[in-house]
């Protein structure tokens, strides 16, 4: 390197930092244009390795590159040569797999400073030579934000972010430092400006904080706690972290701040953890019959992450990715070395299918995996914000400090990992995709086992552990035309075994002896029907599993499937055949049922016949699913031998299905409430099961709910468009009630665009108060006021004032965020006289409960007193329990209110009584209200231990509301203590 540390000997240095280039003694040497600076920095993010050509492709251009793209991919490398000609020890290589720059990767200045934060991170290095690696590395970054000038989107979007989080890191690590040797003005005066650009960055705040208390500024950082605070509060909906809270804590009484300079304590688990006790294990299950692959197993134990001997704490988030073509085995792999590796990570497992490879191309998207991790880490639905960036910061911040495997099966690519990666250093995330995913392995440093075929060896390993030792050894020459057949594929290797196993009297060798000889004369006439020649063509007609040959003509995974096909009895092949026709990920008994159009019990039987051929398996009690190499071969056999007639009267039933079953599960989610749809009967065949009480309704919901989202989808694309808005609006009571308000708004996008294909007014209004209602949790009021009126007039048209109430009822929701309660009052009232109209009396009391609780906001109590008194009635009338509870709940404010506080407790403990186990959070404010009025009765001991209860369902449940809760327990403990009065006869602020 030269004096000045930049480049190598004679001066040369690339940049990647800020804008990308070549620099030789100072002087940009080029490249002249964005597109080969896109080139240069590609290969520069892993010199020395080959880089793929469809890697530079997409860099380049994204996913839909011109056809002319590879030709001009060769003229950029070729100009870009020229930059670099004149440099002897810079080679761009040229190889069949891609290009190679050569190049000393101290030249680099992304790869350097890695070096030198590297080296800070050393357990031995002090603060001071801390300091001065930290801001020698953060020196090179110049010029803004890191390759600035680059075309296409790639580099930016998918590498950049992760390039900033490293510079991020180094700044935080940098502030440790100078705290610790006493720069505190210094570290408050140079982060100050960042918290502005990153305001929820937690680390930070608590750097900043510490630096301006201990430079003499108490005032300012208590002041920077109250804004990060309300960002939170306002961004995320959730209370700031543990470490922050406690820090906060310390400075209110000006107590010495140790953090940063001494670790953080271990006797204290955060809020997050403290609140989600359960342990995932979501690993799905080991197999017996895993042979071999003891190189890749070793190679993922170095993702187990190194401790620090000095701290005591891991270092750095691995993440590994096991890459290789469908069917090799790469989750087998996974899930092995998981269950070997289990202990290393005591907080638990968590699992996820994303669904990346299949055909449909449905991939779940990253906020449904989010989504499924926070729910398995048993964080309450109304724990859960609305946006998909805070359930993500939500779900990072439970896993803080914790020691964790995240298993993210089948991934379609980097953008779907990238936001379900931990920031806990104690975790491994572990990838199985039949991408490269350079991305991440470009900005996070994932590191890539391309996983390939298996060994002859091991391939009649894995026939001897299926068949026994003396089959495969009696029969060498049929195991190595097998083995030869299978080319090491895992999956053909199974099937086969599963097929022999099923078959123990016939010789091994029946298995291969039909396919080639075109006479029909193969031991597989008798099991039925061949094809038009009486043989089974290896290859045939079919043409969408082409690309999961395992590479030579006796792979085909198609050939390998069909041994199994032909040996199923006729029913159960069709099954299997129409079961190519759904695009959700699993089906249950009935669904399959009405798919076929015949009674569950021969279902079931014909499911279980699937399974024994592994043609699909049991995932979960009742519900059955398949590898997607056998979605798409069912797939291509049933667009091959059934009619079109046939596919779209099953899909019909399957869809029908759905729908009627999510109609009977919303009858008892929302009784009285909802605005009725009538659906024609179901066709013939289809299984409708007896949902006949909310618990059930709620596990059909939980075990549907996916299948649900996919069906809406499918219904759209297939001219269904009516199921599609029929379903949406079926499913909106759960999705709403469970905080789904994310897959709510796409369903009901998807249903106004098929309700405006079919041109029916009550559909659009359906579809566009869904859509409202989802709006609305999401806090995406912009643009509802019209929607509304739309479906106001809408329904009109349709001739449906319980509809028209509705969007009245929604109004008033607009209403009372605004704070303008005489509109909410209006609107209700509007509501009230088309529910009177319609004769609806559970819409009836549900407007007039919500016009005394608009009159109460008002002060008008007289008024609200008879509004509610008059609800009540309605719902005892109806015996409606969630509506009677809402309603004392509003007769116990309006009591307290006017000073009648025996009347109030009263009324707040029937509101309970009357609510059981439904919502809890609603359980929680209302328990808040009640301690609030026994305190106003002067029952302090009794006040005081409702508030506690309230506390401990609000801290889990919704937090948002615990703190006003947290509050008036400080109060009655500051006056104990004082002498004071005993107790407060204020009213609860209440909220609804």
């Amino acid at each position: 390197m030269n004096g000045n540390g930049d480049g190598i000997g004679d001066g040369l240095e690339f940049r990647l930092l800020g804008p990308v280039g070549v620099w030789h003694r100072g002087q940009r040497l080029g490249p002249a244009t964005a597109q080969q600076r896109t080139v240069l920095a590609t290969l520069l993010l892993d010199p020395g390795r080959v880089v793929a050509v469809d890697r530079l492709v997409t860099a380049l251009w994204g996913a839909t590159p011109p056809a002319t793209a590879r030709n001009s991919l060769q003229g950029t490398v070729s100009r870009l040569r020229r930059v670099l000609g004149q440099f002897p020890q810079v080679e761009l290589a040229t190889s069949v797999r891609g290009y190679t720059l050569r190049v000393e990767v101290e030249a680099i200045d992304l790869h350097r400073f890695r070096r030198q934060v590297r080296q800070a991170r050393g357990t031995d290095v002090q603060a001071a030579d801390a300091a001065e690696s930290l801001r020698a590395a953060l020196a090179l970054w110049r010029g803004g934000p890191p390759l600035v000038d680059v075309a296409g989107a790639w580099l930016p979007e998918a590498v950049a972010p992760g390039l900033e989080e490293e510079r991020l890191a180094a700044v935080e690590m940098l502030a440790v430092a100078d705290l610790a040797l006493g720069r505190d003005a210094a570290v408050a005066a140079e982060l100050s400006p960042l918290l502005a650009e990153h305001p929820l960055r937690e680390r930070l705040v608590c750097l900043l904080m510490v630096a301006l208390h201990r430079a003499g500024q108490r005032a300012e950082a208590l002041e920077v706690f109250r804004r990060v605070r309300r960002r939170f509060a306002d961004d995320l909906g959730i209370e700031p972290g543990d470490e922050l809270q406690r820090l906060h804590q310390a400075i209110l009484v000006d107590r010495e701040t140790p953090w940063p300079a001494t670790a953080p304590r271990t006797d204290q688990a955060p809020v997050a953890t403290r609140a989600v006790p359960r342990v995932p294990r979501q690993l799905p299950p080991d197999t017996e019959t895993f042979i071999g692959r003891e190189a890749e197993l070793a190679a993922l134990d170095a993702l187990l992450p190194p401790r620090d001997a000095a701290a005591g704490r891991a270092v750095g988030t691995p993440v590994g990715v096991i890459a290789g073509t469908g069917g090799v085995g790469k989750t087998a792999l996974a899930v092995r070395w998981a269950h070997r590796s289990r202990d290393h990570f005591p907080d638990g497992q968590l699992y996820v299918n994303l669904l990346g490879f299949g055909p449909t191309r449905l991939a779940r998207p990253p906020a449904e995996a989010v989504r499924l991790f926070l729910d398995a880490l048993d964080v309450p639905t109304q724990r859960i914000p609305a946006s998909v960036d805070a359930q993500v910061g939500l779900y990072r911040s439970l896993l803080a400090d914790r020691r964790m495997l995240i298993l993210l099966d089948n991934a379609l690519d980097s953008d779907q990992v990238r936001p379900l990666l931990p920031n806990s250093p104690g975790c491994v995330v572990l990838v199985t995709s039949r991408a490269e995913l350079t991305g991440l392995a470009a900005a996070e440093g994932a590191r890539t086992l391309p996983l390939g075929l298996l060994a002859d060896t091991d391939a009649r390993e894995l026939l001897v552990r299926r068949l026994g030792q003396d089959k495969v050894s009696a029969e060498r020459d049929a195991v190595d035309d097998i083995v030869a057949r299978c080319a090491g594929l895992p999956l053909a290797l199974a099937i086969v075994a599963a097929r022999a196993g099923a078959r123990p009297g016939f010789p091994l060798g029946a298995l291969t002896s039909g396919l080639d000889d075109g006479s029909g004369t193969g031991a597989w006439d008798a099991q039925g029907p061949l094809g038009p020649s009486g043989s089974l063509d290896p290859l045939g007609s079919i043409g969408s599993l082409d690309v999961f040959d395992g590479g030579d003509s006796g792979a085909s995974v198609r050939t390998v499937f069909s041994w199994s096909y032909q040996a199923l009895s006729e029913d159960a092949a069709r099954l299997f055949r129409l079961l190519g026709l759904t695009q959700v990920p699993e089906i249950s008994v009935a669904g399959a049922a009405s798919l076929a159009g015949i009674p569950p019990r021969a279902a079931h039987q014909l499911l279980s016949e699937l399974t024994r051929a592994h043609l699909a398996w049991e995932r979960t009690p009742g519900r059955y699913g398949w590898h997607d190499l056998l979605w798409a071969y069912a797939e291509e056999l049933t667009q091959e031998l059934d009619g079109a007639e046939e596919r779209r009267t099953a899909l019909h039933r399957l869809l029908d299905y759905y729908l009627h079953s999510a109609s009977l599960g919303d009858q008892q989610l929302d009784p009285y409430h909802r605005v009725p749809v009538e659906l024609p009967p179901p066709r013939p065949g289809v299984t409708v099961p007896p949902i006949t009480t909310v618990q059930h309704a709620v596990r059909w919901f939980l075990a549907e709910h996916q299948a649900l989202l996919i069906a809406v989808r499918q219904a759209a694309r297939a001219g269904f468009d009516t199921h599609a808005w029929q379903l949406a609006c079926a499913s909106r009571g759960f999705l709403s009630q469970h905080g789904y308000s994310q897959a709510q708004a796409a369903t009901h996008r998807i249903a106004l665009d098929a309700a405006r294909r079919l041109g029916d007014p009550r559909a659009l209004a359906h579809a566009e108060i869904g859509l409202v209602h989802a709006l609305i949790r999401l806090g995406e009021a912009s643009g509802c006021e019209e929607r509304l009126e739309a479906a106001y007039r809408l329904f009109g048209a349709a001739e449906d004032p319980v509809g028209q109430a509705l969007t009245h009822i929604y109004r008033s929701l607009l209403r009372d965020r605004e704070g303008d309660y005489a509109a909410g009052v209006h609107h209700n009232e509007q509501a009230l006289l088309l529910y009177r109209r319609a004769e609806h009396r559970g819409g009836e009391g549900r407007a007039m409960n919500n016009v005394g609780w608009f009159q109460a906001q008002l002060g008008k109590y007289r008024e609200a007193l008879a509004s509610c008194q008059a609800a009540l009635a309605i719902h005892r009338e109806l015996d409606d329990g969630p509506g009677e509870s809402a309603t004392l709940d509003s007769l116990g404010y309006i009591h307290h209110r006017l000073g009648h506080y025996e009347q109030a407790v009263d009324h707040y403990q029937r509101s309970l009584d009357r609510r059981g186990d439904w919502e809890p959070a609603l359980a929680g404010r209302t328990l808040g209200r009640l301690g609030a009025a026994q305190l106003s009765t002067g029952r302090l001991a009794e006040g005081r231990e409702t508030l506690r209860r309230a506390l401990t369902l609000l801290e889990d449940l919704a937090p948002g509301d615990a703190e006003e809760v947290r509050a008036a327990l400080a109060g009655l403990d500051a006056e104990q203590r004082s002498g004071g009065p005993a107790a407060t006869r204020r009213a609860s602020a209440g909220g609804r």
